[in-house]
């Protein structure tokens, strides 16, 4: 399975597995999935046609809004960094669950045999001093840690398809053994520690499904806040400095994130919105009968780090302490 063809015709006839993972913001409408466009965001303009119909092909796309159009093997390479067709390769082939090809010949180090989320995410640094520990505090954020790394020049596709390169926070995402699976990108302005002015400032590379980034608490602590974005729930943590947490990134995989065989108390930290409260009821469907408590943890306003930049950290926690007994509340602040 080593030419683009046999990779993309592969990758087709798995279209849909195939689009949850890479689009996660679509959504199927029949037999199409339905996404902004080749890089994952929300809207419906672009097309991608999940079972072979009519005489026409599986996995094959069009983008109404640009006229353009292409197969799956197009899209690994808008969200794939570098985006060499041998990177874009290799992750077709973990995605299949294929082995190299024999003729491939050996490396010199395993460096290059890694999931390209992982090897991107082992190129950062430590974010202390950097544009990305100053974009958290300009949000309020205190709380950190070894699931976040900064490299000063992550590339990414303008609007234009063209490949550029700014400087990136870059969060691990993790399986429940500890395994890299991927790297969250979030794309900064250097000189305002903002959020860079470029379309989707927040892409995802690699395995997501079930996944999150993780901040460790206690131990095999019983209790774990699960929300989406890493800003969220790391207000939720900058108010609870001891609490364990799970970012999984977007509503879609919060629903359908796994936490840990300990967990005896999954509280979720949800957008008040409804793709929120619809992964809270998966969650709870999903973890019940399983014998893991699901407990809402709603906002106030939008989410987390609106009621942090709003109300401060004692707010906050005020907030919480509506969802959470008062010896809780006195744990995870470390009392």
């Amino acid at each position: 399975m080593s030419t683009a063809h046999d990779l993309a015709r592969s990758l087709a006839a798995h279209a849909e597995d195939f689009c949850r993972r890479y689009l996660p913001n679509g959504r199927r409408v029949g037999n199409y999935w339905m996404v902004g466009n080749i890089h994952g965001d929300t809207g419906r303009s672009l097309a991608v046609r999940l079972k072979a119909s009519g005489g026409r092909a599986a996995g094959k796309w069009s983008d109404h809004a640009l006229g353009i159009h292409g197969d799956l093997l197009d899209i690994l390479q808008a969200n794939v960094t570098p985006d060499d067709w041998r990177s874009i390769a290799d992750e077709a082939r973990s995605f299949l669950g294929s082995a190299p090809p024999v003729s491939t010949p050996p490396l010199p180090s395993n460096r290059r045999s890694r999931p390209a989320g992982q090897r991107l995410f082992a190129l950062g640094r430590p974010i202390a001093d950097t544009p990305a520990s100053r974009y958290l505090s300009n949000r309020g954020i205190t709380r950190i840690g070894p699931a976040l790394h900064y490299h000063h020049a992550v590339y990414f596709l303008d609007s234009s398809s063209r490949r550029q390169q700014l400087p990136a926070l870059l969060a691990a995402i993790t399986d429940n053994a500890g395994t890299v699976t991927g790297c969250a990108r979030t794309w900064l302005d250097a000189k305002t520690a903002s959020l860079a002015d470029i379309d989707a400032p927040k892409r995802v590379i690699g395995a997501l499904f079930g996944n999150a980034v993780r901040f460790a608490g206690a131990p095999h602590d019983p209790d774990l806040f699960a929300g989406e974005g890493v800003e969220t729930i790391l207000s939720v943590g900058s108010a609870l400095q001891s609490a364990s947490l799970a970012a999984c990134l977007t509503a879609n995989h919060l629903a359908v994130f796994e936490p840990p065989d300990y967990v005896r108390r999954l509280l979720v930290a949800h957008d008040n919105d409804d793709a929120g409260r619809y992964a809270l009821a998966q969650l709870t469907c999903r973890l019940v009968p399983r014998g893991i408590d699901v407990l809402p943890v709603p906002p106030r306003r939008n989410d987390f780090n609106d009621d942090l930049r709003a109300d401060g950290v004692g707010g906050l926690r005020e907030t919480l302490s509506h969802c959470l007994d008062q010896a809780t509340i006195e744990r995870l602040i470390g009392a």
